[in-house]
């Protein structure tokens, strides 16, 4: 067994220092450690979104980047959206508008939603589509979850 070693960093506005293995993913810190479950293990190689958070601003799939390379950064997790009991808008548009089913993928969509509003507050249906591409839903079919981001962009 790799000796842990203890990684500081910001997740929904919280520090947090987590011993971490020199192997585990993101995501594995994430479920494993800090008991943030959101987001979801798909594929375990960075094709299908389910793991989706956002770092420094930017997102990524957590499944592809280590626990340790997040010293010092910030986290944004699905857990971090709701505030108390009340959803975030991207949560009740996915929710009004069908955008969810199984809940496997929706964490992911909903952390690629908050990352395409915070940098283009009104886009289009292309590129709303093109900003999702990298989530994968068996369920819904996507009309209903461009639907629900379209809702919240008031785009509709």
């Amino acid at each position: 067994m790799a000796k842990r070693r203890i990684v500081s960093f910001e997740v929904n506005g919280d520090n947090v220092e987590v011993a971490v293995e020199p192997r585990q993913t993101l995501l594995e810190v994430l479920r494993d450690e800090l008991e943030l479950t959101g987001a979801k293990e798909g594929c375990s190689n960075g094709n299908c979104g389910a793991c989706t958070v956002i770092v420094d601003g930017v997102t990524i799939d957590s499944c592809c980047s280590l626990g340790v390379e997040m010293e010092g950064r910030q986290i944004k997790t699905v857990e971090g959206l709701a505030n108390g009991t009340e959803l975030h808008p991207i949560q009740q548009a996915f929710i009004d508008n069908g955008g969810l089913q199984c809940g496997i993928c929706t964490p992911g969509f909903l952390m690629s939603t908050v990352y395409l509003l915070e940098n283009n507050p009104h886009p289009t249906e292309e590129e709303i589509r093109l900003n999702l591409a990298g989530n994968l839903c068996r369920c819904t079919g996507y009309d209903k979850i461009i639907r629900s981001v379209q809702a919240v962009a008031g785009t509709s």
